[in-house]
């Protein structure tokens, strides 16, 4: 009976992440199809419209805000009206989740670090992957870090969150891995991720 159920795990560890990615993006196209579709139904003539135009109209709105998102008048219109967002109590939370999530997703996440270090801690062999995050504390209190000093995150495995350290540059050790390999294998717990993967 172990043998069973552990075959049964496996399988299921192997289909389960295929079958949600599929059905989130189902889920998507449905939304965007369910309320594009049915504005543009209206607004186009019948000969007009098919199904699928909403799917396709999402999917250039996406992109076309992808694009005005580099010229530098929009970005700060988003920036400013990010800024408002940030201020409303619970929708700054929900709202900073959602897009650290979407850093992650679309890659953004890796301009915010600057490399991955190895952080041992003092008096032990324990070691923890980390990020750099800032170099340069100019304008911030000499408490944070002065010359010499860096921001290290260390995310707790699974994203459940993490801590941010200020420690002297020759504490860490420099990690020969990618930031997204050693993000890949942070998160997942040493379970995933392989130098030079993809």
């Amino acid at each position: 009976m172990k043998g069973v159920t552990r075959t049964f795990l496996t399988g299921l560890a192997a289909i389960l992440p295929i079958a949600i990615t599929v059905a989130l993006l189902f889920w998507l196209g449905a939304t965007a199809e369910s309320l594009l579709g049915g504005l543009l139904q209206k607004l186009l003539p019948d000969i007009l419209y098919f199904p699928g135009l909403g799917l396709i109209v999402g999917l250039g709105l996406i992109f076309a805000v992808g694009v005005l998102l580099r010229a530098y008048v929009v970005q700060g219109l988003f920036n400013w009206l990010e800024g408002l967002v940030q201020r409303i109590p619970l929708v700054k939370t929900i709202y900073g989740i959602v897009r650290d999530v979407m850093n992650v997703v679309s890659g953004d996440w890796e301009k915010q670090f600057g490399e991955a270090v190895l952080v041992t801690l003092p008096g032990t062999d324990y070691r923890l992957i980390g990020f750099v995050t800032r170099e340069d504390f100019s304008g911030l209190p000499d408490q944070l870090g002065t010359e010499g000093t860096i921001a290290v995150y260390l995310p707790m495995s699974y994203q459940i969150g993490g801590y941010t350290l200020m420690l002297p540059r020759e504490r860490v050790e420099p990690l020969d891995l990618s930031l997204e390999d050693a993000m890949r294998y942070t998160l997942t717990a040493g379970v995933s991720a392989q130098k030079g993967s993809q």
